[in-house]
């Protein structure tokens, strides 16, 4: 007897079910309704059409309808609605146009994918306000980019993975773009650690990135839309793409049998089968479980949709096909950076109160003597068995094929110990003799053998607040290029000999620039005796955990391309690639640091006075390392720049500085100030200065020790570990700059208000404003490490744009200048 089959949603998985269920069953009568006017078409390539990356529009119809209604005799309907599903007749009812009928089933499959958040935001019933789910929106979206392209403003509400590659491709059109994220990070599926990589490839990029905030309202404007944040402040934007998320566009199943999520999800076993018999769903709109653990899970990915739709359509056919379930295994680009993820993260293991150990390494991606070889982080979790639980990966080549390997062990169980066994594919332009997934296998693996401790650097972080050593093992020209303050610097090669300087009660953790010599160094202390722990990833995983987005208070909203990263504006910037001197060129990809900074010094000390050398790498850290490296050689650094994971910086080898006679010495100008205070009116003349120094085109450098560091502290409460009397200092001091009192006629805080309101209605700036203007305008503010430690404020307590520093720190400033106020 002839079955009758009925598909609901013709995108992904109802489309893949479609021709499954034609090749298993000739005879059978196949109906797949798609609400929108095409199906098969490739909904994750619509942000790259519309940053014309792909141009040509037929090709993302992966399947035109009438060649796929003659190629498996399915009636395909187009611009038709599923509105009711009634399962104990077994019919369904279809609206198309202004027409509504009913259609009988033997065995239906509900494939109706997903729909964007549209939030009830006052305001958002505008046409500048656009969501993207489908080839229509694709096409309204892309018509706002060519109008607005080269000098348009755009905002992407939301930093999953489609808000991202909206912003990047909107930034490729020439865009100002901004990239608000209600959370404190982007891409949830990433650990912190991870997407710290991720946010700083968008800021190098110039996207605006706000982090942490929310839209309140919107407002139409003459020539655009306004957008008020959740902190106060105001966009103006002349297009909005929403991109919150999705729901499962399951409404129309509301008044049936068939079981739902409090979500909206369809519930499904591992047959693709609902609470219903003969109904079967797949891909955005169904709730399965996640592999290993047997959690329920929802994603909206196309690789499970497919999959999906193709074993519902096995067992709709009487086959009998399992769904081991979904492990969210996805990958992202991010302008020349590429993510990917695969299993579980470390938050959702802490939710579920899981055992796990993590390990964390910087591989090459390929053989490190063969050019273009750059590093990647690779992030592997593993319980205590061994057993593979997930893994992250980012960088600029090879990422792709390692989260493949390490998606298909642990779809299938396997385990760290397995995962060093692997026999990969091996040349040197393609990978090394041990693969990055070996690597971070043999890491795994010292770790349950007891062979090294590693720690993460917020965990390393509260060990020194506790009286722990840090040792950096790493070359001098490495520490010189920066490091981790209250290390002390035992080049591993010297460690054996300053054994007797080291207190064997005291706990120790080493790091070196990757991790590797910092695990060699652990071993060696181990063995005479001391407790060590590694830093896991080294300094290149620190300054992966230290870096933090732009403060929002430093964005202006000018309708203008700003450079955000490092926050500070340096000369070597003015320089465009095509002005560059004729330079000898030298080749230091491959290498890893130190390589490139000790093939930097050794080449530029063979180089002629005024000549301009340009230095190829591709070592991540050598964008920042070398300009590290010319402020402490006197060497100019004229311009850097990233293009496909590769460095390429221009120096040019100044003449011999003549020692200081007085005439022709560079005039010592700069502004340093002491903040020592806490009182509001000190404060406020110290930031008066240092603004007015400012529009004098003065470099200043601010000062916060003791009583002047509550300044800096953020408003509200910051969770963090510390002992009882840390504690007592942070509540009994003043939290941020709008707590602090006068230092005379406070009066119980009456007189610090009427000061205030003195300020506001004569319209004199309050202190927040002063010290907005100060950081917009470059102020360098450094909070004392020492002050800190004794008053038990940790770096996470910190505004942004701060940095933690030493008495040096303040001193190497002074002594650029001719003026320093003790406040």
């Amino acid at each position: 007897m002839m079955k009758k089959y009925i598909i609901v949603g013709g995108v992904a998985g109802g489309a893949t079910a479609a021709a499954r269920l034609r090749r298993l069953d000739e005879a059978a009568e196949i109906i797949l309704i798609e609400r929108g006017s095409y199906i098969s078409f490739a909904n994750c390539g619509l942000p790259y059409y519309i940053g014309n990356a792909i141009q040509d529009r037929d090709r993302l119809l992966v399947q035109k309808k009438e060649i796929f209604c003659n190629r498996f005799r399915v009636d395909v309907r187009t611009d038709s609605e599923v509105t009711a599903v009634n399962t104990e007749n077994k019919t369904v009812t279809i609206r198309t146009g202004d027409m509504a009928y009913e259609e009988t089933y033997d065995a239906l499959l509900l494939a109706p994918g997903a729909q964007p958040v549209r939030p009830a935001i006052p305001g958002i019933d505008n046409e500048r306000i656009m969501t993207l789910r489908s080839v229509p929106d694709a096409d309204r979206l892309r018509q706002w980019a060519d109008k607005y392209e080269g000098s348009g403003r755009a905002v992407v509400v939301g930093g999953g993975f489609i808000g991202v590659e909206m912003a990047e491709n909107l930034r490729q059109r020439g865009m100002t773009v901004t990239l608000l994220e209600g959370a404190t990070h982007i891409l949830a599926p990433f650990d912190t650690d991870m997407v710290k990589i991720m946010e700083r490839e968008l800021v190098q990029n110039d996207i605006r990135l706000l982090l942490g905030n929310g839209v309140q309202s919107f407002a139409s404007q003459s020539d655009g839309v306004s957008i008020a944040l959740a902190d106060g402040r105001q966009l103006t934007a002349d297009f909005v793409v929403l991109a919150i998320g999705v729901r499962p566009d399951t409404a129309f199943l509301k008044q049936s049998d068939i079981t739902l999520t409090e979500r909206g999800y369809i519930v499904t076993d591992d047959h693709m089968r609902t609470t219903v018999p003969d109904v079967y769903a797949a891909g955005d709109a169904v709730q399965t479980r996640r592999v290993l653990s047997d959690d329920a899970l929802s994603v909206a990915l196309a690789g499970p949709a497919n999959h999906q739709g193709r074993i519902a359509a096995d067992n709709m056919t009487g086959r009998d096909t399992v769904y081991e379930g979904v492990q969210g295994t996805s990958i992202l680009k991010v302008f020349d950076l590429t993510a990917a993820a695969t299993g579980e993260n470390e938050q959702g293991l802490k939710q579920r109160h899981a055992v796990y150990h993590a390990v964390k390494v910087y591989p090459d991606s390929h053989a490190g003597y063969y050019p273009g070889a750059v590093k990647m982080a690779l992030k592997v979790l593993f319980d205590d068995r061994g057993r593979i639980l997930g893994a992250q990966a980012a960088g600029y080549d090879g990422v792709d094929k390692r989260i493949d390997v390490l998606a298909a062990m642990i779809r299938h169980g396997h385990t760290v110990q397995e995962l060093a066994e692997l026999e990969l594919a091996y040349a040197p332009p393609y990978s090394s003799a041990k693969d990055p997934v070996n690597m971070a296998g043999y890491a795994a693996e010292n770790v349950l053998d007891g062979l090294t401790d590693p720690i993460s650097y917020e965990e390393a972080s509260e060990m020194i607040d506790r009286g722990a050593v840090l040792i950096d093992v790493r070359t001098h020209d490495e520490v010189a290029a920066g490091g981790l303050p209250r290390a002390i610097h035992i080049p591993l090669e010297n460690l054996r000999e300053h054994l007797h300087e080291l207190d064997i009660a005291v706990p120790i953790i080493v790091y070196c620039q990757i991790g590797q010599r910092g695990y060699f160094a652990e071993r060696l202390l181990k063995q005479h005796g001391y407790t060590v722990k590694n830093l896991m990833g080294g300094y290149m995983a620190a300054k992966d955990a230290l870096f933090s987005v732009p403060s929002a208070e430093t964005l202006i909203d000018d309708g203008q391309s700003e450079k955000l990263y490092d926050g500070r504006s340096t000369a070597f910037s003015r320089l465009e690639t095509a002005q560059m001197p004729s330079a000898i060129e030298f080749d230091v990809t491959g290498l890893s640091c130190p390589g490139p900074l000790m093939k930097l010094r050794e080449y530029m000390e063979t180089m002629q006075v005024g000549a301009v050398a340009k230095f190829t790498a591709s070592d991540p850290g050598f964008y920042t390392d070398s300009q590290a490296w010319c402020e402490r050689t006197g060497n100019r650094l004229l311009h850097r720049e990233r293009k496909n994971g590769l460095i390429s910086v221009w120096i040019q080898k100044p003449a011999a500085v003549p020692a200081p006679s007085g005439i022709g010495e560079p005039a010592k100008d700069d502004k340093t100030i002491v903040v020592f205070s806490g009182d509001l009116d000190k404060v406020l003349a110290a930031f008066v200065i240092a603004n007015g120094a400012l529009t004098m085109g003065k470099k200043v450098t601010m000062f916060f020790t003791f009583w002047g560091l509550n300044v800096l502290r953020r408003p509200e409460k910051v969770t963090v570990r510390k002992g009882l009397v840390d504690t007592l200092f942070g509540w009994m001091m003043p939290r941020g700059s709008r707590n602090l009192t006068l230092s005379k006629m406070n009066m119980v805080g009456m007189g610090t208000k009427l000061m205030r309101q003195v300020m506001h209605d004569k319209n004199i700036q309050s202190l927040e404003s002063l010290i907005q203007s100060a950081q917009a305008g470059g102020v360098h503010m450094i909070a004392c490490q020492m002050s800190m430690d004794v008053m038990g404020i940790r770096r996470e307590e910190l505004m942004d744009g701060v940095d933690v520093g030493g008495v040096a720190t303040f001193l190497g400033a002074a002594e650029d200048a001719n003026m320093s106020l003790f406040i």
